[in-house]
């Protein structure tokens, strides 16, 4: 006589069951706290800086995408581990973050709330100027400003010696219908033991600039570019890859017409990390039908 199949577990036992993750995810929280009050102990006697660690974010993030699976959209279980990261770097030496809304003031304050929570205090400023003008003269704020397009050369103030840097490009992780998906480069002060190298950011400042520039210069790095009347012609804000090199960039402008006036690295950050097609998880468009609990 054939056995009968065992019984699903009733609601009641599942949802014990969810209450038992739901501690225990707690609870590692509380021991994630009580680690990171000892690495600010620590720290008092061997560390001075600022607490970020982009390339260490970096990291993290993409080792999140390679393991995730599962029903939960990656665009949650992303949201979650950056208030997380946020949240502790917060703890460790109370920060704000500067946005620059002149392009778009929703697309930057998404970015900012998906990348930082609601903790980290928020600044809006009306240029990017102003924004990385208020960080240089905080003790450990961040800056928030477009890394496609300006209307102002703001990063020519990274160039002293001192003065703070671009390290990270956001968001970490880029893939089709991403929440916070407006690409700006983070602005600080950070440790160089802290940061990530894999992208250099370099200040050049040209003569002789024109479209038929821009494009000789296009296959070779992202660039951002002002006017700059001090030169007659144009600052620019140049990324260069590891495939590629400052003095290819250079070489590059002389050969296309324009004269090379002055270089300085301004930053650095992640390579754009591009979640594969196969890592993307298919979620139905059609309304959710409610679920009796």
């Amino acid at each position: 006589m054939s056995q009968r199949p065992p019984a699903p577990p009733s609601l009641q036992e599942l949802r014990k069951e969810i209450d038992a993750i739901d501690e225990g995810m707690h609870r590692l929280l509380m021991q994630r706290g009580d680690i990171i009050d000892r690495l600010i102990q620590v720290k008092q006697t061997q560390e001075v800086g600022s607490a970020f660690r982009p390339a260490r974010e970096a990291s993290m993030m993409r080792d999140l995408v390679q393991r995730h699976r599962g029903i939960l959209p990656l665009d949650t279980v992303e949201s979650i581990w950056r208030v997380i990261i946020a949240t502790f770097t917060y703890v460790q030496a109370p920060f704000s973050v500067h946005a620059d809304i002149s392009a778009s003031e929703p697309a930057m304050r998404d970015s900012a709330r998906f990348h930082f929570g609601f903790t980290v205090p928020y600044v809006a400023h009306f240029s990017a100027q102003a924004a990385v003008e208020a960080v240089a003269k905080s003790k450990g704020d961040l800056a928030l400003v477009s890394a496609t397009s300006s209307r102002t050369p703001w990063w020519l103030s990274l160039e002293e010696a001192g003065a703070p840097k671009i390290i990270a490009r956001l968001p970490f992780v880029e893939r089709a219908d991403h929440p916070a998906a407006l690409p700006v480069f983070a602005v600080s002060r950070v440790a160089d033991s802290a940061l990530v190298t894999e992208v250099e950011t370099f200040s050049v400042r040209v003569s002789g600039w024109n479209a038929e520039v821009a494009r000789a210069l296009s296959p070779l790095a992202e660039i951002v570019a002002v006017p700059d009347t001090a030169f007659d012609g144009a600052a620019l804000l140049v990324s260069v890859t590891a495939t590629s090199s400052i003095d290819k960039i250079k070489a590059a402008l002389i050969e296309a017409g324009a004269s090379v006036r002055s270089t300085a690295l301004v930053g650095s950050h992640a390579t754009r990390y591009t979640v594969p097609p196969d890592r993307v998880e298919i979620v139905s468009r059609e309304p959710l039908k409610p679920v009796r609990s």
